[in-house]
């Protein structure tokens, strides 16, 4: 039997949120609430969502969501977003949310999953995603040449 991989020292895919976490957001034990994290995902995916679709989306699904570490007050959230696959109304999309701790900057993840959207018109209905010229990524870190983004 092989050994379980290592998990992941680095985010993959696009920046779409980074927020600090506030005592606003916390439980009766002092941690991060998981509703306000999959709520910054879920916007953050809604982000990438859009500029695939160039239209209004929904979330109708979320796959298999699993909270590794808790979020403290005072930590940075970062959500990056993938995407995986474009469907004639839907995007699947890979969000993963880290934190620096604010006591020592130490990056983790703390969960990810899997956000399905659709897009629609301005009556509510699910529409064609207009495709551009953006293909889906498989979680690979971004890299820049030449400075760009």
């Amino acid at each position: 039997m092989s050994p379980a991989p290592a998990p992941p020292t680095q985010p993959h895919g696009e920046l779409v949120v980074r927020t600090i976490a506030m005592p606003a957001d916390t439980n009766s034990n002092g941690d991060i609430f998981g509703g306000w994290l999959l709520s910054q995902m879920d916007l953050g995916g809604a982000v990438l969502a859009r500029n695939v679709a160039h239209s209004r989306v929904v979330t109708v699904a979320i796959e298999g969501m699993s909270f590794i570490h808790p979020v403290f007050v005072g930590d940075i959230v970062t959500c990056y977003a993938s995407l995986q696959s474009i469907g004639r109304t839907s995007m699947k999309i890979d969000l993963e949310a880290w934190v620096q701790r604010h006591t020592d900057g130490s990056l983790h993840r703390v969960t990810e999953g899997i956000f399905t959207y659709v897009a629609i018109d301005g009556g509510g209905r699910p529409q064609p995603v207009r495709r551009a010229a953006q293909k889906p990524a498989r979680r690979t870190p971004k890299t820049s040449s030449a400075g760009k983004p």
